[in-house]
Formats: C-alpha cells, structure tokens, sequence
C-alpha cells in the first residue's frame, strides 16, 4: 500500500492510495471515500488491506476494508 499527493478534490489536497492485488500483482487506485470504517478515514502505508476491483473502472479499488485495525492507544501515542 502506498499513498501518492495529486492534488484533487475540492481543495487540491485528495491523494490518491495504490495498492497491489497478491494474486494478480497489478496496481489499482483508491481515495479515501472507497475506505470502509467509521469515522477518519485513512490507511497507513504499507498497511494490509482487502478490497474489490471496480466493475466501472477497472484499474480502481472500492470497498477497501482494513485488515490491521491498530490498536487505539498505541495509534494515539
């Protein structure tokens, strides 16, 4: 998992997070409305994660859920 600036959305400051399928090795593009939680949204990189290639557009990731939740008091040290 990796997260890259491109500066879209409203404010020029959406980034855009790549992650690599372990099956098929291919690289696919998410933001952060494709990530699954309550709450912040946001992933660590190099975090583990699953999720669904998009029917729409398929060099996209959607329904990104993460699979390392960190524990909260170790997360806000």
């Amino acid at each position: 998992m990796d997260r890259r600036p491109h500066g879209g959305g409203l404010s020029g400051a959406l980034g855009t997070y790549v992650v690599q399928d372990d099956e098929d090795e291919r690289y696919y593009g998410f933001d952060y409305r494709q990530i699954v939680t309550e709450g912040f949204r946001t992933i660590r990189t190099g975090e583990r994660v699953r999720f669904h290639i998009s029917a729409e557009s398929p060099d996209r990731a959607e329904f990104v859920i993460r699979l390392d939740q960190p524990d909260p008091a170790e997360y806000y040290r």
